[in-house]
């Protein structure tokens, strides 16, 4: 074998070698990567019952029940639909209607989104980068503009 010959081939194996540690670490970390999707998008996409995914947008008014000890439940939307959400646990401080929320969980079968956790903005400004993004398609936050008008 030639040098130039020895060389292709080192470096092939190397490739190869690279290919299969990248191949194992995403499918070691399938579970854990987690999507963000609106609720259009969760309706649109026809995400099955089980999978693990983040959905983003606004505590639709008047959608909040408290249940059963810690059990919540109330309407994320992005003013286009609407998905329904189950939380068991204690919500954020500043959790409230008409507020930008992030939801992490699973759907269920019964067409709810079982939430393990939730997060609410921390501040009058912030808004979570892909729930603004969702909302500004929609056409219903505008950012901090809107937040600078006078009310």
């Amino acid at each position: 074998m030639t040098r130039k010959q020895r060389r292709s081939v080192l470096i092939g194996m190397c490739l190869a070698v690279l290919g299969v540690a990248v191949g194992l670490v995403l499918f070691s970390l399938e579970d854990s990567i987690v999507f963000f999707y609106s609720p259009s998008d969760v309706a649109e996409k026809k995400i099955k019952p089980g999978q693990r995914i983040r959905i983003g947008g606004l505590v639709e008014e008047g959608s909040v029940r408290r249940g059963v000890n810690t059990t919540v439940e109330f309407t994320v939307t992005d003013t286009a639909k609407t998905i329904a959400v189950r939380f068991t646990g204690v919500l954020p401080d500043l959790f409230r209607e008409g507020q930008g929320v992030i939801a992490e969980g699973r759907l269920s079968a019964d067409g709810f989104f079982v939430a393990e956790s939730v997060l609410a903005k921390h501040d009058e400004n912030y808004m979570p980068p892909e729930v603004a993004e969702a909302l500004q398609k929609q056409g219903v936050w505008r950012g901090k503009q809107a937040a600078d008008k006078p009310k």
